[in-house]
């Protein structure tokens, strides 16, 4: 934090990396609400490869702008007179964008006196670089990219640290900009010697520097309390609880932020909820690999609400795995359409909001989101999407025989099918009694 808050550091990009789940989000969260609190906030953008209007680059620069605007009325109307002189700014590259939309904006107020630079918010934040996506793409997950896209993705995501560079260097804009990522291609190359941010930018490494431990506690520790005062018992949880958890978590901040969202569920009992999590942890004395305990977690949540879903599916030998698998992949890998959750469950034949039945004891890892009038599956973390490429989908076959592929095309087709025939019958049958004049058909 006091390297974003020294506004005459010698360093004005700062770079967070870390793996997924160890915690830069919740940090940059916490920047975020600390730096509004003093009046230095000037912008914050926050990328989610699940999230189509948040995760590909053409946003960024503009949203950033927008906020910028909001600070200043001067701003925002020479951003405004920016995209009345270019109404196709927005499809240009980043740098023309950077140009365009922050630095000539804040130059001319500078050369006009309207813009006070040392009372101006100055701290800029953007979260998960490496689920930025190169445009266009038809896939919801970044793991799901063809190697073309995937290539996209990375030369776009290098393209913005270079507009970034550029606006602080070059022009001497006076932002701190504050950089969170995995320690992929695009940030990796630019901050290792040779890389045009490796003088330039100040670099911190979670794994290397950073333990959660104690963010951890205090975060359950938060929770749980409040989770006490809704169901009336204080002692329904202990401080050994807590630290099992941590200690289980290995690190990996998600792994708590799943175990909470999966004990303070709807309908279920926080207690009941925490020694189930409880058996999942490893016995203290264990020694568990990185991500070994996050992926028993999305197992161990996977195969409980598999076995409470057949164990009430009034259609004997539906397979759950199999159900979701089609809701979760088929929009992006099957279709090359963006199909909603709820239309797809009516080509499957389930039953009314059969969707929203798949994943009720599923809402620690997805949601379903409304976007034009229909429900898409949202997955919280990036992680649970390797999770169940890497761990279920190759462990079932379902990408590397394309098993899964073709027994998913199968049931959408036979289901869509089904359904098209008896609309038919449906729509032949009504035909016979209905007159053609009249003005409800």
């Amino acid at each position: 934090m006091d390297q974003i808050k020294y506004r005459d550091g010698p360093q004005r990009i700062l770079c967070m990396t870390g793996a997924a789940g160890s915690g830069k989000s919740a940090l940059q969260q916490t920047v975020a609400e600390r730096c509004e609190m003093s009046d230095i906030l000037a912008a914050a953008y926050f990328i989610s490869s699940a999230d189509p209007t948040r995760n590909t680059p053409s946003a960024i620069i503009p949203t950033i702008a927008y906020q910028l605007g909001l600070k200043h009325d001067g701003f925002r109307n020479s951003v405004a007179a920016a995209v009345k002189h270019d109404r196709h700014i927005f499809s240009q590259s980043l740098h023309s964008q950077m140009n365009a939309l922050i630095i000539r904006p804040f130059k001319n107020l500078q050369r006009s006196m309207q813009l006070e630079v040392d009372t101006f918010p100055y701290a800029i934040l953007i979260d998960g670089l490496d689920e930025c996506k190169g445009e266009p793409s038809t896939s919801s997950q970044l793991t799901d990219l063809s190697a073309g896209e995937r290539h996209r993705a990375e030369a776009q995501q290098a393209e913005l640290l270079a507009a970034i560079k550029h606006c602080i260097l070059d022009d001497d804009l006076p932002f701190r900009f504050f950089i969170a990522s995995r320690p992929e291609l695009a940030i990796r190359t630019a901050l290792e010697p040779g890389g045009h941010l490796h003088q330039a930018a100040y670099h911190i490494q979670l794994s290397d520097n950073y333990d959660a431990s104690a963010d951890m506690c205090k975060y359950l520790r938060r929770r749980f309390e409040t989770i006490g005062l809704r169901i009336g018992d204080p002692q329904w949880f202990t401080e050994g609880n807590i630290e099992t958890l941590v200690r289980a978590a290995s690190g990996q901040f998600i792994y708590v932020a799943v175990v909470y969202k999966y004990i303070s569920e709807p309908r279920t009992s926080p207690a009941e909820r925490l020694k189930i999590v409880l058996t999942w942890a490893p016995r203290e004395g264990q020694i568990a690999r990185p991500f070994e305990t996050l992926d028993r977690l999305y197992t161990n949540i996977l195969l409980s609400a598999k076995n409470a879903y057949e164990a009430v599916d009034t259609h004997r030998g539906r397979d759950f795995l199999l159900l979701f698998g089609i809701l979760y992949v088929a929009p992006a890998r099957l279709l090359g359409l963006s199909i909603s959750a709820d239309i797809l469950s009516g080509l499957l034949g389930l039953e009314a909001r059969g969707e929203e039945n798949l994943i009720s004891d599923l809402h620690s890892l997805v949601a379903l989101e409304t976007a034009n009038d229909r429900l898409f599956l949202k997955v919280y973390h990036k992680s649970f999407a390797d999770f169940w490429k890497n761990k279920v989908a190759q462990r079932t076959c379902m990408y590397r025989n394309l098993a899964f592929t073709r027994t998913s095309q199968s049931a959408v087709c036979n289901a869509s099918s089904n359904r098209i025939r008896s609309t038919c019958t449906l729509v032949r049958n009504r035909s016979l009694n209905v007159n053609p004049t009249d003005p409800n058909l």
